[in-house]
């Protein structure tokens, strides 16, 4: 018997079926005739070869859909979505798969960790329960265990590309880009058009100095649908810088620009930009010697897990701040407050969090150990500004500094702003009022042409309505763009702002305020509510949170977001409880922030290790102790060992 291709086969077989089928049904009419009381009318053949091509018109629908399910199928393998592997998972361990996903996503990553080992119980070869449970172990901070769990993934199918690049994004993550180099390489192989592998390939690649090959891997990701990827191009516009490529250099700023103009990193950008045109002029000019080139700050880093919040859970998961113990990823405040030092720098990133996506975020900064604080002081609600450096001692770590290197009250400083509205569908009936209110805020909060302030929305995602400006008309523009509508994804929005301010190029000293104006609720953030707080500890941001609830009811786990929100970062919570003091209460935060303090200082005993340091401000005058509202610690930031 001649073989034919599969195809080929499938097709006679099905015709085959469909005949013999037709056959033994026609075959029944006769019969039938013979019983008694069978209804044998005019019609009734004609009735029983209706059905029988009936029958074989749903046997084609069933095979059709048969074939189309096969192809569904490859076309997932090969995008690389699911292993070949996964397809034979038995019902009991999809069914633990996705009751471990259900949990991962509501961030009880403790709890999906068994359900993830029972999907691989009942089916050891599961390469996405694999993956999965190394994802909830990353959430839990177990890097060695999520390591191990990758590895077992990619060994169980070595064609599967996303073992790999997770694999690439943990190393990535302990700047290890010796290591992660080679397992994206091996992602970028078996997936070679996507450009999430790409674009952490080219990190990776500059982070080994192979500066030529990260400029072709961004032109690659160019090519495709990078959306989302902008950052792609800030990481070749640093290795251009390093190969003193400026023509190359000003390209990518340019696609960089182009694709996110709002990108926390655009005004750095832009300020690069700058400095390549004036360093054109002088070469035109004849000079000898061009002035310094620009520094650049890459941005990349890999993004959390995706998972929608529980604020019971997100509360819970938070804890006391004593009870934050060592911070892998943080740094200490003055690192986001000091003007840059560009003798001494060094590289980290951002988040050590890793999941299949990426984002901007990783920066070379300053390390000096400096703390930088602000902090209000009140007597019986007042507001209290007068004081000296000698009526205010700070203990960090429960002793005094080394060093007292700066005291003033934060007026004196620029003030970096940002305002994030809450657009989710939540609060539409009171939406247009909020605007409204949040334009006469902003008009009366920029004092002088050196305060600068962004307007940012926020649903599922955020939108920037208006960068930085001192122009308050033109935040009031921004304002009234806002578009209402969507889901909460309010620690995500955090995170952004925080980011964002961190990034703006600064000279001097700034003062950094996030102005929240949001219900608390969140049901659609890739990040935490503890992460939120920790972006802000990195970035030294103030958080003032204003509700937008409407009642005075009992107090909501959304009203308590809102509270740690502000009282971890030293800020204050407001609940005007109806939108028409919503106005009386920006006013009073206007006063709160420009009657703050501000001090820098060397600890005592500084280690860099990441660990928790309390801090406590004390304030007395006339011999009277006064009330002060200041952030209660920090982490220290964690040495990097050099690449």
């Amino acid at each position: 018997m001649s073989s034919l291709p599969c195809h080929q086969s499938r097709a006679s077989m099905k015709s085959r079926l469909a005949a013999v089928f037709v056959f033994f049904l026609c075959s029944q009419i006769a019969p039938l005739a013979q019983i008694p009381n069978i209804n044998m009318g005019p019609d009734s053949t004609f009735a029983q070869i209706d059905f029988a091509q009936m029958s074989l018109d749903q046997m084609n629908r069933r095979m059709a859909k048969s074939e189309q399910k096969r192809k569904q199928e490859k076309e997932m393998i090969d995008s690389g979505v699911i292993s070949a592997l996964d397809l034979e998972a038995p019902n009991k361990a999809v069914e633990e798969f996705n009751q471990a996903t259900t949990l991962m996503r509501a961030q009880h990553s403790q709890e999906a960790i068994k359900h993830m080992r029972r999907a691989i119980d009942a089916y050891p070869k599961f390469v996405s329960a694999h993956l999965g449970l190394g994802l909830a172990y990353l959430d839990q901070e177990d890097q060695p265990h999520a390591k191990s769990e990758f590895e077992v993934a990619a060994k169980l199918d070595p064609k599967f590309p996303g073992s790999f690049m997770n694999l690439g994004l943990v190393a990535l993550s302990m700047n290890d880009f010796e290591t992660a180099k080679p397992q994206l390489e091996k992602a970028a192989s078996l997936h070679p058009k996507d450009p999430k592998i790409l674009s952490a390939l080219a990190y990776a690649q500059n982070g080994t100095r192979q500066f030529q090959q990260a400029l072709e891997t961004a032109k690659l990701v160019h090519a495709l649908d990078h959306k989302g990827m902008a950052s792609v191009h800030y990481v070749a516009a640093s290795a251009a810088m390093s190969l003193k490529d400026f023509e190359a250099m000003e390209r990518e700023l340019n696609l960089f620009l182009g694709e996110d103009p709002t990108d926390a990193f655009a005004p750095t950008a832009r300020q690069n930009l700058a400095a390549l045109t004036h360093n054109k002029a002088v070469r035109a000019a004849g000079a000898s010697t061009p002035t310094q080139n620009p520094t650049m700050v890459a941005s990349l880093r890999p993004s959390t897990f995706p998972n929608a919040q529980r604020l019971k859970a997100e509360l819970g998961d938070l804890g006391s701040e004593s009870d934050a113990g060592s911070c892998e990823d943080c740094g200490a405040l003055v690192e986001a407050s000091a003007a840059p030092d560009a003798n001494r720098s060094t590289t980290s990133l951002s988040d050590s969090r890793v999941a299949p996506g990426l984002a901007s975020g990783w920066t070379i900064r300053t390390s000096v150990d400096q703390v930088t604080l602000f902090f209000t002081v009140t007597q019986h609600g007042h507001m209290v500004n007068d004081l000296q450096e000698s009526n205010v001692r700070v203990l960090d770590n429960n002793k005094p500094p080394d060093r007292m290197e700066q005291f003033a009250p934060q007026s004196k400083l620029p003030l970096r702003l940002a305002l994030i509205v809450d657009t989710s569908g939540s609060v539409h009936d009171r939406f247009s009022f909020e605007k409204h209110a949040a334009t006469k805020f902003v008009q009366k909060i920029l004092s002088s042409h050196s305060d600068l302030a962004f307007i940012a929305g926020f649903s599922e995602e955020n939108t920037v309505t208006q960068d930085f400006t001192s122009d308050p008309a033109e935040l009031g523009q921004g304002i009234e763009k806002l578009a209402n509508g969507g889901g909460t994804a309010l620690f995500d929005a955090v995170s952004f702002a925080c980011r964002k301010l961190d990034a703006y190029p600064e000279s001097e000293r700034v003062a950094r305020v996030l102005v929240i104006l949001s219900d608390g609720e969140d049901n659609s953030s890739h990040s935490s509510l503890k992460q939120s707080i920790q972006a802000a500890e990195r970035t030294g941001v103030t958080i003032y949170t204003v509700s937008t609830r409407e009642d005075r009811g009992d107090k909501t786990d959304a009203d308590s977001v809102l509270e740690m929100l502000a009282e971890r970062t030293g800020g204050e919570a407001m609940f005007p409880g109806d939108i028409m003091t919503l106005g009386r209460s920006l006013d009073k935060l206007n006063e709160l922030i420009r009657s703050r303090y501000f001090v820098a200082y060397k600890p005592a005993d500084f280690q860099p290790d990441g660990s928790y340091r309390p801090i406590s401000v004390i304030a007395e005058k006339d011999g009277k102790r006064l009330q002060v509202r200041a952030r209660k610690g920090y982490h220290a930031r964690r040495a990097v060992a050099p690449n």
